[in-house]
C-alpha cells in the first residue's frame, strides 16, 4: 500500500474522476473518509481535507465555508493546544511537565501501572502529571468559553486519556462528543512546529491505495500536486 497527499484542488479533480469511474464506495463520517472498492476488493481510501464536506445523499463535495476547531496533541511530558479560526491558527500553547523517569525513560503513569506507588520523586512526577492536564484543560475551557468550536482533533495515547478526562479540571466536552475526531497521524513530539505541520496535513487529502488502486489512478500520481509520503502493508 502507498500513501499520498493531495492539495485540495488536485483532490477535487481526482474525486470527480472517481465519481465517474463506476467504483463502489462508502463514506465514514467518523473518519471523514471515503473507501472505494473494485470487484468487491478495497482499493482506495481517501481521508478528506478538513475544509471539505461530503454530502453522502447527493455524492458531492463542497468547501467548508467556515470552521473553528481545536487540535490537542499530548505525549508524556509535552502537549500542545491550538485554536484555529477558519483554518488559521489564532492561539496556541505548548505545555511541559516532569513526567518521565530518567533512568528508565518511562513515564510515571506507566511506572505506576507496573510497579505501584513509590518514593517522593515519583509523587512529584505524578503531581506534575496531574497539574499538566489541569493546565491543558484550563486552556481548552478558555477557548470554548470565548469561541464556537465546531471540531475537536485529538492525538493522545490510551495511557494518558483517563488523565485528560479525569482531572480536577475537566474537559469542556464529553468523551463521546460528536465533534471529536482522532488526528490520523502519529505525533511523536507535539511542539508548536508539529502543531502547524499537523494542521497543514489535515487540510490536504490523504490517499491510500493498493496495487489495484495504483493502476486505477496511475495518471494522477505523476502530478506535481501529489506527494508520496509512505509505503506500508495494511489490513484493508
Amino acid at each position: 500500500m502507498k500513501t499520498y497527499l493531495f492539495e485540495k484542488e488536485a483532490f477535487k479533480k481526482l474525486f470527480d474522476s472517481l465519481l465517474n469511474s463506476g467504483l463502489s464506495f462508502e463514506y465514514s463520517q467518523k473518519k471523514h473518509q471515503i473507501s472505494y472498492t473494485d470487484s468487491g476488493e478495497n482499493c482506495i481510501k481517501i481521508r478528506l481535507p478538513l475544509n471539505i464536506n461530503f454530502d453522502a445523499k447527493k455524492n458531492v463535495i463542497q468547501e467548508q465555508e467556515f470552521l473553528n476547531y481545536v487540535l490537542i496533541m499530548i505525549r508524556s511530558g509535552i502537549g500542545s493546544v491550538g485554536f484555529f479560526e477558519n483554518f488559521v491558527n489564532e492561539r496556541h500553547k505548548v505545555f511541559r511537565a516532569y513526567m518521565v523517569r530518567k533512568k528508565q525513560g518511562k513515564s510515571q503513569i506507566k511506572h505506576l501501572k507496573t510497579k505501584g506507588k513509590s518514593r517522593a520523586g515519583s509523587r512529584v512526577r505524578l503531581q506534575e502529571t496531574l497539574d499538566f492536564f489541569d493546565d491543558i484543560n484550563e486552556r481548552l475551557r478558555e477557548h470554548f468559553e470565548e469561541f464556537r468550536i465546531d471540531r475537536i482533533g485529538i492525538s493522545c495515547s490510551e495511557t494518558l486519556i483517563p488523565y485528560l478526562y479525569g482531572g480536577k479540571v475537566g474537559t469542556p466536552f464529553e468523551k463521546q462528543d460528536s465533534r471529536i475526531f482522532k488526528i490520523p497521524k502519529h505525533i511523536q513530539n507535539p511542539t508548536y512546529e508539529v502543531l502547524m505541520e499537523t494542521n497543514e496535513f489535515l487540510l490536504k487529502a490523504e490517499i491510500k491505495v493498493s496495487e489495484q488502486g495504483r493502476e486505477i489512478l496511475a495518471g494522477y500520481f505523476s502530478s506535481n500536486d501529489s506527494e508520496q509520503i509512505d509505503e506500508e502493508e495494511e489490513d484493508w
